[in-house]
This record gives C-alpha cells, structure tokens and sequence, in this order.
C-alpha cells in the first residue's frame, strides 16, 4: 500500500450550535424550529476530519479557548485521527461559535463568533512547518496575515497550497498576491473578490478564468449541485474554463459540503489525481455530505462517497 498522503490543515475550530427550521428565517422574523444540537464543526476541523476519513494522515494547527468547547473539539478530531499537537490552547479565551439554521431542503443560514480562532498568529503559521507535510489547506474564518505567513514557509518548502477563502477577507487581492496553487471558492465568494455579480455556470467560468493567474495557478468554484468549474493560469482566458458536473442526490444539509470539497481536493491532488479528476472527486465527496446530517458527523468515508454517488473513491 503506498503511504497516505500528508496533509497540514490551518484554520478554524468551532462548536456548532444548529436548529433545523420549517424555512429560513427573513429580516426581524422568528421561526421556531428543533431543538438545538451541539456539534464540532468550523471550516479548519471539518477540513481535517474530512481529509482524514478519506485517508489522509492529518495534521491540525489552530486555536481554541480552555473551555468546554475547547476541549470537544480537540477530542473530536482525535477521535477522527487527527493530530492535535498544533492546537494551541488559549487561557481565558471562548473557543469558536457557529450558530446554525438548517431549512427543509437542506439549505443553511450561518453566524460565526470566532473566539479563539481571531487570535491565531504566528505560532499557528509557524505549525504548518513544523513536520513534513504533501499539501496545505487552509481556510480563511482566522486572521489573513497568518494565511499568508502560512503560505510564505509552504512556498519556501514547495508545499502544494489550497486556499478554501471562505469567508472572503477585506483584504482578499493582497492574500492572493502570495501565490497558492489551488484556490476555492463558491459563486458568492468568486464575486465578492471580484466585484461583482457571478449568477450561474457560465458566469462562474468566466470568473475562474479571470482569477487564474499569479495569484492562483489553479482555481475552482463551486456551484452545489451543478459541480464546479476549473481554470488554470497555463491556459487562463474567455471559454477556457472546465465545467465538472454535479451529482444528483438527496439533499439532507448542506452544512460542511464545501469543506468536504476542499479537502478531497487536497488529498486528490496529493495523490496524484490529474486536476480535473481532482475536482470531479471532490464533487463526488461534497454530494455524499450533503446526503447526512451535521458538519462533522456528515463528512464520508471513501466507502460512503461510493455508495452515495457510485465513484471509487483511490484511498482505502
């Protein structure tokens, strides 16, 4: 058996708090909805159980407070296999809080509360270093500048980068003028670095072919069910982009769809995968998540993503 890839995930650790509603609540509106269920989520740790369950070996660097939470959500990607020794445990400081509503169909409203994660800092970009490492996935609910330090030591030690910048920071252009190899983005976040609306498949192509370039040498946006489109900077420009087909599923919640995207991503690319199989896994793994319930608890296995969508995922 060749050795699993090794990936490095920097990024948020949250506690989800979720309540599943009839629908979406509007502007100064109240929607009663379940009871509430506790979870271990934020982008970075469903990052890392994702990559893990799909047979990665996983490092996590991030924060979290000494609280309760805290101490859940180290337990939660432990358990997953995960390991934690670059989770810095902040004295005094609120772990990570997501509050989330989940509609009938599946779609979700999200509020984050970041805690400990706004305080990661250097000693976090200094983590992503620290052990040998086949790839970098890094999400954007921390600080920019530690993106950015984190993707100066992978580029200095030609560590493959994959940049989920979600959300978009106010200073999106100056993250990506430190270069990464892969970044990813759905169609609300390709339009706010942008400036502008991106509606649609065809108009997500065009974007990703507008953002390919030294800022990005690979860039996919996601557009749910409809898949996803690939640019790449060697043959960047109008009607280059490759447009990957969804999966047509059940959907139960979208919540850590897209982290599962990124992460299968990661490890495919890791892997070996050529980059239009890579996102075509991706979209396979994102398809299973979306077919169960929760962040964590949602993320597949490669069993999973072939029983969900019929797709042999390579890893064992």
């Amino acid at each position: 058996m060749p050795q699993p890839p090794r990936i490095t995930v920097l990024g948020s650790l949250n506690m989800d708090i979720s309540v599943t509603v009839p629908r979406l609540a509007g502007t100064g509106e109240t929607v009663l909805g379940s009871a509430a269920r506790l979870q271990p989520g934020g982008k970075g740790a469903n990052q890392a159980v994702a990559a893990a369950r799909l047979g990665a070996s996983v490092r996590m660097a991030g924060c979290c407070g000494d609280d309760a939470f805290g101490g859940a959500l180290r337990s939660a990607l432990q358990a997953a296999g995960v390991d934690v020794t670059a989770v810095r445990v902040l004295a005094g400081v609120p772990s990570g809080l997501a509050l989330i509503t989940v509609d009938a169909t599946g779609e979700n409203s999200i509020t984050v509360a970041p805690g400990a994660n706004g305080l990661a800092g250097p000693p976090e970009a200094a983590a992503t270093a620290a052990a040998p490492s086949d790839a970098l996935v890094m999400s954007a609910e921390i600080p920019a500048a530690v993106l950015t330090a984190a993707i100066d030591r992978a580029q200095a030690a030609q560590v493959m980068t994959v940049l989920n910048l979600a959300p978009v920071p106010p200073d999106a252009s100056g993250l990506l003028e430190a270069g990464v190899d892969w970044l990813i983005v759905n169609a609300p976040e390709a339009a706010a670095i942008l400036g502008r609306p991106v509606a649609g498949p065809a108009a997500a192509q065009a974007a990703a072919a507008e953002l390919a370039g030294p800022g990005a040498s690979h860039v996919v946006i996601t557009l749910g069910p409809d898949g996803a489109v690939l640019a790449d900077s060697a043959s960047a420009g109008p009607g280059t982009a490759l447009a990957v087909p969804g999966f047509s599923v059940r959907s139960v919640d979208t919540v850590g769809a897209g982290d599962a995207f990124v992460a299968a991503l990661g490890v495919a690319v890791a892997s070996g995968a050529a980059a239009p199989e890579a996102v075509r896994l991706a979209c396979a793994a994102a398809a299973t998540t979306v077919t169960r319930p929760g962040a964590q608890d949602g993320l597949p296995t490669g069993a999973d993503v072939l029983a969900a969508t019929g797709v042999r995922w390579p890893l064992g």
